[in-house]
């Protein structure tokens, strides 16, 4: 599987030539995800879909597995096949094959209105397995609408087992989850927070304690604590720090 030149990682969105005028399209904007990957703690790539390559690789350590972002970036694909375990290897393939048959039903240019979000574990050079939360949009489509670039994020995963498959549609509450036994895709919206419970949880973002947040919004301690079940009862989580990183991953917060 791990050397498997025809998996569907390598083959599922093959391009071809790209178009003089498509190329138009680029003006320089690498520049801009340099100065984005400065900025964020998450790790930042891109990849080139037509030559099947990684375009470019942020320094940010998380994604690297040990490895420099020179070495990353020639890698390619085959970082994947060398740094990613077998199982979810196949879940990444079919997460690829589910994502791309989803994305080529939709319209013209609004496929740039989405982007994809799954987990799956890294494997380090220590042999540590690490599960990371990965998020992928596109940059740019050729003139007949299919990816050519897309930029992919890395983030520590606030669940506990790969998956989690999640399709966004920006500036909207649209969600669509993928059953991966059923690879059938499956619509809903994303939770709504009251706009207390949201203050609560940024309180908690900044450090504060029951006590004190019950002080800084003047209510008891014990109606923070009822917001609180509330935020974990509509985030279907259990603890604060997974609703943290819930809200913070879906832009709740």
């Amino acid at each position: 599987m791990k050397n498997n030149v025809n998996s569907g990682l390598l083959t599922r969105n093959r391009v071809g030539k790209i178009s003089e005028e498509d190329h138009l399209q680029q003006q320089h904007y690498l520049e801009v995800v340099k100065s984005f990957a400065r900025l964020t703690y998450e790790s930042v790539y891109v990849i080139d879909y037509e030559k099947m390559a990684f375009e470019y690789v942020s320094e940010n350590s998380l994604f690297l597995c040990g490895h420099s972002s020179e070495e990353v970036l020639d890698m390619g694909y085959e970082f994947y096949f060398k740094n990613v375990p077998e199982n979810d290897l196949k879940l990444l393939n079919l997460i690829n094959e589910a994502g791309f048959d989803f994305f080529e039903k939709l319209p013209g240019n609004a496929k740039k209105l989405y982007s994809i979000t799954y987990d799956f574990h890294l494997v380090n050079r220590d042999g540590k397995h690490i599960l990371i939360n990965h998020k992928l949009t596109p940059l740019f489509l050729t003139s007949g609408g299919k990816m050519w670039k897309a930029m992919c994020i890395v983030s520590i995963s606030h669940h506990q087992n790969a998956g989690n498959v999640c399709i966004h549609k920006q500036g909207t509450d649209e969600t669509w989850e993928l059953n991966i036994e059923n690879n059938v895709w499956r619509k809903s919206e994303k939770p709504k927070l009251t706009k207390r419970e949201i203050e609560v949880l940024r309180l908690h973002a900044q450090g504060l304690t029951i006590n004190q947040i019950a002080e800084k919004i003047f209510v008891s301690s014990d109606t923070v604590k009822y917001y609180r079940r509330q935020i974990f009862g509509r985030l279907g989580i259990s603890n604060m720090v997974e609703a943290l990183s819930y809200a913070v991953h879906n832009k709740i917060i």
